[in-house]
């Protein structure tokens, strides 16, 4: 027996909005039996698959537009406005699980787009949210993951700059501050939601006290691979897995002290089954 002392991170699990989201879905599917959901209700794969036995049924934008009477939900990641116009000409009712912080930055997007600025954003390209928050501006926001990506010349002297809501806090004023020092006028918009941002304080502060750290999230969490590497920058000793499966006994050393911690989209049920497995060794 290995002895090892496990410990799982109290604030690791899902973010409100997550917890909303799959609530209003597992209440539907208690009412109906089955539950049309526009793309992966949260971006954990182990969890997809839990509720998707339960009777969610993921679909894609395309396979939306091709809907005909009958309910789908909108996950916390938000929707741009034609999946709503869409909703009403295929007579499709929404059970809208909008994240409010996401609610709350696509409206300030929308005014910003309406008053003719121009609306950089700061996210990850192709992302969920991200598409939400360019339609706001019928996609004539620009996205970017880096500065490197911002052509000098192209730019404006005056910039409005949002973020995607999971991005990091430091990185976005380190980003205005660039901008500000090269010359450029920055109405910088913090709308980054702080229940994520605060993660990372408090990740660096539980990785500390182990000897090593399982880092668990699905692969497609932007927010995991954050979280991941902030852990990892703390503890080199940080493995990331997404299922049970992936855990190797052969990394593990008697008498260990290990941590536990996941994304925002990761499930508690599963960081528990992960302590449970680790216990077993």
């Amino acid at each position: 027996m290995y002895n090892l002392r496990v410990q799982i991170d109290s604030g690791s699990g899902f973010c409100f909005g997550v917890i909303y989201a799959i609530q209003m879905a597992e209440d539907m599917l208690d009412e109906k039996g089955y539950l049309y959901c526009l793309g992966d209700i949260v971006h954990n794969d182990e969890e997809v698959q839990r509720l998707t036995r339960r009777g969610l049924r993921i679909i894609s934008h395309e396979e939306f537009k091709n809907l005909r009477n009958e309910t789908v939900l909108i996950r916390a990641h938000g929707e741009p406005p034609a999946t709503y116009q869409i909703a009403v000409q295929n007579n499709i009712e929404l059970i809208d699980a909008s994240c409010p912080v996401v609610l709350k930055l696509q409206n300030r997007i929308k005014t910003s787009y309406d008053k003719k600025e121009p609306i950089y954003i700061y996210g990850k390209q192709g992302h969920a949210e991200v598409l939400g928050l360019l339609g706001q501006t019928n996609n004539n926001a620009v996205v970017f993951e880096s500065l490197e990506e911002l052509q000098p010349e192209t730019l404006p002297a005056q910039l409005t700059l949002y973020s995607q809501t999971t991005k990091s806090t430091s990185s976005f004023y380190n980003i205005k501050a660039t901008l500000e020092a090269q010359g450029y006028q920055v109405t910088a918009n913090d709308t980054i939601c702080r229940q994520v941002s605060n993660r990372d304080k408090e990740l660096r502060q539980f990785a500390r006290l182990f000897d090593r750290i399982v880092f668990v999230s699905g692969t497609k969490s932007s927010n995991g691979k954050v979280l991941y590497n902030v852990c990892k920058e703390t503890n080199p000793n940080t493995f990331f897995i997404s299922a049970v499966e992936e855990l190797d006994k052969a990394a593990f050393l008697p008498g260990e002290r290990i941590g536990i911690c996941g994304a925002t989209s990761t499930p508690m049920w599963l960081m528990e089954n992960v302590q449970k497995e680790l216990l077993s060794y």
